[in-house]
């Protein structure tokens, strides 16, 4: 369906005329102040709105209007996370408190993990005891990151987590990268490895992104039968994980996929791992030429000596690095001018 996409500017001289909201495929983007409708009879005012001293619904807020029978409501363009049901989130550990523990996700509030919603050692399935409560720092403490699931969303909007699954849990030995959270498009899975590269990311639809290093590249077999065996498979896996340095490839790859992340977030384009590899590959193009670029300029290598099975490598021939040379030649010209003219 082709949706229309109408805005409407306040004029300081002239009144704003009511929009037609009959149409629902039109979407109508309003600023704050601009009136919406001025049959109120007709309409029963939603989020976003407000009525007037003339009795008019006038836009609170910049963004979208939306219409579900008479009610309307104006969704912001830019706002907090907002849990649903399912979703996978990234947060950090704010506090520890009886029995639960307090999660920034992001959010209006902070999320809360009970105690009950976590994965005992071993995967021991039984009540928790005072003694758990005691060891609740074993789980986790202040500044740690976790990844889980939204299990309810409470009567005031709160949201209530869990980490009973072997996915969730603690991470560590990673990069954390923050984003908006409309940018990350609800998938059905948002824990994915990125091919070719060994390189896993966690799209926590709050705009909380974890880039770490494949847990498959450290080898081991997660496939068993019993739940316990797995269970204490899953938790060497992440004690190595933990534990083993990063080389020096690694941190690159991290690097490479959280700027290209940054990048995605930047120019306010949608999230996936397909997007995320084309940026992540870009990015790596366009490095490697400025580093081929800057070694023929001191006149270490020619690009057939360090290309050997293709003369003009990524587009880069003498010319082009004779031009960047000259273009960086003028920056430097430029910026030593400029200096001293100051």
């Amino acid at each position: 369906m082709v949706m229309e996409v109408r805005a409407r500017r306040l004029s300081a001289t002239t009144e704003d005329e009511p929009m037609e909201l009959a149409d629902e495929s039109q979407v109508v983007v309003v600023t704050p102040g601009q009136v919406i409708s001025t049959d109120t009879g007709a309409f029963l005012r939603g989020h976003g709105t407000y009525l007037s001293g003339r009795n008019e619904l006038v836009a609170s807020v910049a963004g979208v209007v939306e219409k579900v029978n008479q009610l309307i409501t104006v969704r912001p363009l830019v706002s907090r996370y907002i849990g649903e049901v399912g979703d996978i989130v990234v947060g950090r550990v704010t506090e520890v408190a009886s029995k639960r523990w307090k999660v920034d996700v992001n959010g209006q509030q902070d999320a809360s993990l009970m105690l009950s919603s976590v994965t005992l050692p071993g995967g021991a399935q039984r009540r928790r005891t005072y003694a758990d409560q005691l060891q609740m720092r074993a789980f986790f403490v202040e500044n740690d990151l976790i990844s889980a699931e939204i299990q309810e969303v409470r009567y005031d909007g709160s949201l209530s987590l869990h980490t009973r699954s072997l996915r969730y849990g603690k991470l560590e030995n990673g990069q954390f990268v923050a984003v908006a959270a409309p940018l990350v498009k609800r998938m059905k899975q948002h824990m994915a490895t990125l091919p070719g590269i060994g390189i896993d990311v966690i799209l926590g639809t709050n705009g909380y992104i974890w880039v770490s290093r494949s847990m498959a590249e450290l080898g081991g077999d997660d496939t068993t039968s019993s739940m316990e065996t797995r269970v204490e498979v899953l938790t060497a896996k992440r004690q190595q994980h933990a534990a083993t340095p990063m080389s020096v490839d690694d941190r690159r790859k991290i690097a490479r996929v959280s700027q290209a992340l940054l990048k995605l977030n930047e120019q306010f384009r949608m999230i996936t791992p397909d997007s995320i590899m084309a940026t992540a590959i870009m990015e790596a193009i366009t490095d490697e030429i400025e580093v081929a670029t800057w070694i023929m300029e001191v006149g270490l290598l020619e690009p057939t000596m360090m290309y050997p099975q293709c003369a003009q490598p990524c587009g880069l021939t003498h010319a082009s690095a004779a031009g960047a040379t000259a273009r960086r030649s003028a920056t430097r010209t430029g910026s030593k001018s400029s200096t001293a003219s100051l």
